[in-house]
């Protein structure tokens, strides 16, 4: 697998994608950071070299329901991307497990150092 080049925050609020920015940049200083709001950016961007933070609840302009659809849609890819499901409840993490997605964490965890842990193992290129 690549390394990550890039990371995308895929669904989510200003408020929440700042948070996310400043946690990311913890993690991997000088990795750009982006945001999606739509399909047609998702498509754009979202690649074997990115890693992607979805939110559970879509803020945005998508095709899925839900971050945990999206998630199973992009695992479908001939070369899906990394994908890390943001959410706190431990149920949506586990069926983001099962459709795809690496480990993720709650929004409530943007300051623990287990989520910047978390990120700098998504990110890594094994």
């Amino acid at each position: 697998m690549a390394k990550v080049n890039k990371v995308l925050l895929v669904g989510h609020c200003g408020f929440d994608a700042s948070s996310l920015r400043s946690t990311v940049e913890s993690a991997a200083k000088g990795v750009p950071v982006v945001p999606v709001h739509r399909d047609d950016e998702l498509d754009e961007h979202a690649d074997g070299e990115a890693l992607l933070l979805i939110n559970r609840v879509l803020d945005g302009r998508f095709d899925a329901a839900g971050g945990i659809e999206l998630i199973e849609q992009l695992a479908q890819r001939d070369d899906p991307p990394r994908m890390i499901l943001t959410s706190n409840y431990a149920d949506a993490q586990q069926q983001a497990r099962q459709a795809g997605a690496l480990p993720g964490f709650g929004k409530s965890d943007l300051r623990d150092a287990a989520t910047v842990e978390r990120l700098r193992a998504a990110m890594d290129d094994s």
